[in-house]
């Protein structure tokens, strides 16, 4: 049987996919001051010790980094402990994904898995826990889960009761206040050879801003400009969105403007299973940050907690050193550059409502307890076929105490083709603090940009 590990929610709960349950008791929440980090991670390690327990995260840089380089591995000297293959996989069977016993099968012996010690490096600013445990007692989930009330700049339910709570968690995770960075993207073809895309992202998170109020932040979660480096037939396309935090009553915004035409048009489809654009049709709009968007196409159960083998501090493939020709390999990323870690994470699925069209009829989510974000997904189609497995491999930043992705990727199983984004080309350290006005998030300021 596969070790399930159910903590600070009784079993009983994990059925419900999309009910409005009370908020916690201010004695329940007194546990993100005890037995729960503040943002509801068990604090103490697993039974066995090879989960440690969790003592603040990685507060403090290495001595060899310096502001405004690009991060350096704080762990240079950890070797893998062990690694899994196809051949013997069965040995840690019941620490694995699904999708990841399916990509060792498929790929093996090309497609590994390197393990680690278990480091727990997600750290955020001591504001952030604060306005976690003010969350706790607060927020609520809106009628049938599309939206949250009286929840401010991070993960609204620490302790969640239900799949909804944690995926709101993960959309609603705090990810700095603002960020600017270039960024590279790929669909190798099956021999590897590939044609990278080059972005400059631009993001502005409103609702996780120091001191914003839920009512002065206008239903808007964050504010995201996209501008194309290149190739030169795609330079010079713009994509504005604007993410509501209440989907259903105020709609995801969004523009694009296309050098082709010249023209800064609305962009509604922008959304849910529509082709993520430049994924060669291998990734949805709603597979970008590994889920976003309004979850009201599935019903979401919580199936519980596990200890998985996933994706962590991958500074190998955040390096300097880690050139895109240096990642991409034919069906996979060169696993040589990975780390996996055993961590607790949150299973929850996803199943599509009926009468919704959406070309994944089943999907399951593994979430970190440290810090909310997706490690890694399997999306079904509707003959219940494992279709894809997409990964998210994060770090810890040093400018700002915030764990996020430094890449993602999502596998086709059946075209033996996948998607990867976060590719380096030599390209500067992410800016935690370009000081944005938020002005620059407009459409008129997209079109002025777009003249330019």
């Amino acid at each position: 049987m596969r070790n399930h590990v159910f903590a600070g929610v009784a079993a009983f709960l994990f059925g419900f996919s999309g009910q409005v349950l009370s908020r916690v008791t201010p004695a329940e929440a007194t546990q993100l001051d005890g037995k729960l980090t503040p943002v509801g991670a068990e604090r103490g390690a697993n039974t066995t010790g090879n989960i440690p327990a969790w003592t603040g995260g990685l507060k403090t840089p290495p001595e060899t980094w310096r502001k405004g380089e690009v991060e350096v591995n704080p762990f240079p000297d950890d070797q893998a402990m062990f690694v899994i293959t196809a051949d013997n996989l069965d040995l840690y069977r019941d620490r694995l994904s699904d999708g990841h016993i399916r990509m060792l099968e498929q790929y093996g012996p090309d497609f590994f898995m390197p393990v680690y010690q278990t480091r727990r490096t997600a750290a955020f600013p001591e504001h952030v826990y604060e306005k976690s445990r003010e969350n706790a007692l607060t927020a609520e989930l809106l009628d049938n889960g599309n939206g949250v009330r009286d929840t401010i700049m991070t993960s609204p339910f620490p302790i969640p009761k239900n799949g909804l709570e944690v995926i709101w968690n993960h959309i609603l995770r705090y990810r700095g206040e603002e960020i600017a960075f270039r960024s590279a993207s790929a669909t190798p073809q099956t021999d590897g050879s590939y044609n990278p895309v080059v972005n400059d992202y631009e993001y502005f998170f409103a609702y996780s801003k120091k001191g914003a109020e839920l009512e002065e932040i206008d239903n808007k979660i964050f504010y995201l400009k996209t501008d194309t480096v290149s190739p030169s037939s795609l330079a010079g396309t713009i994509t504005l969105v604007h993410e509501t935090l209440d989907q259903i009553r105020s709609p995801r915004l969004a523009w694009r403007y296309d050098a082709g035409s010249r023209r800064l048009r609305r962009s509604p489809n922008l959304a849910y299973e529509t082709d993520l654009p430049n994924s060669s049709s291998l990734r949805s709009v709603d597979q970008k940050d590994m889920y976003n968007g309004a979850p009201n196409q599935y019903d979401w159960t919580l199936k519980g907690k596990r200890e998985l083998f996933v994706p962590y501090n991958a500074y190998m493939l955040h390096g300097a050193d880690a050139k895109a020709g240096e990642v991409i390999r034919p069906g996979h990323i060169n696993q040589a550059l990975t780390r996996y870690e055993l961590h607790r994470v949150w299973v929850v699925e996803a199943k599509r409502r009926t009468g919704i069209g959406h070309i994944y009829d089943r999907r399951v989510f593994y979430l970190d307890e440290d810090s909310w974000q997706i490690l890694a997904s399997e999306e079904y189609d509707e003959q219940g076929n494992l279709w894809r497995v997409s990964e998210a491999h994060n770090i810890s930043y040093y400018s700002e105490p915030v764990f996020w992705t430094t890449m993602e990727m999502t596998y086709d199983l059946k075209a033996r083709r996948y998607y990867i984004d976060g590719l380096d080309r030599g390209f500067p350290a992410y800016d935690f603090s370009p000081r944005f006005r938020g002005t620059e998030f407009t459409a008129s300021a997209a079109r002025r940009a777009a003249r330019r």
